[in-house]
């Protein structure tokens, strides 16, 4: 049986511009959903056949602006995983879906990342997703389409020169 394939390390440089990338898109992402009680999944299909996964529970106000994360462990591990993913050398595919805890319809939308930044998935292909399994009691979902995150450039590699 073949041996998984490696995971090549990316340079520092790299990993620094994907945390940078990281803040930036969770900033964007905490003002698209607004006010409510959100989680965040993110699901990253490695290059080694690994599947990872991170999950994090947030509660955004908007009267004051204040963010609060239920559980600092579950939202690091979280951020990590989408340092890794926004990255991208050593993922083939990322999905990150946001469910809202709303009254009276519940409802999500999700993003693929695709070179490295978040992009709206097409919310047909998301309610497959999220359609909870006949017989089994969960919350269905309505589904939306995704907020466009605005991608502002956070250093001068990413910045074109000419």
């Amino acid at each position: 049986m073949p041996a998984r394939p490696e995971l090549i390390r990316p340079d520092d440089a790299a990993i620094a511009a994907a945390m940078s990338r990281t803040l930036t898109v969770l900033a964007a992402l905490v003002q698209a959903l607004g006010h409510g009680e959100h989680t965040i999944n993110l699901v990253v299909d490695r290059t080694d056949d690994t599947f990872l996964r991170g999950q994090a529970d947030l509660s955004v106000g908007t009267a004051p602006i204040r963010l609060a994360v239920l559980d600092e462990d579950d939202f690091d591990a979280l951020r990590t995983l989408l340092v890794f993913a926004l990255e991208g050398s050593a993922v083939r595919h990322a999905v990150l879906v946001a469910a809202t805890a709303a009254e009276p319809n519940p409802r999500a939308c999700g993003w693929t990342v695709r070179k490295g930044w978040l992009h709206p998935m097409d919310p047909a292909e998301l309610q497959q997703a999220v359609i909870p399994c006949p017989d089994v009691s969960a919350v269905f979902r309505e589904v939306y389409d995704a907020p466009v995150l605005p991608h502002i450039p956070d250093s001068d590699e990413e910045i074109p020169r000419g």
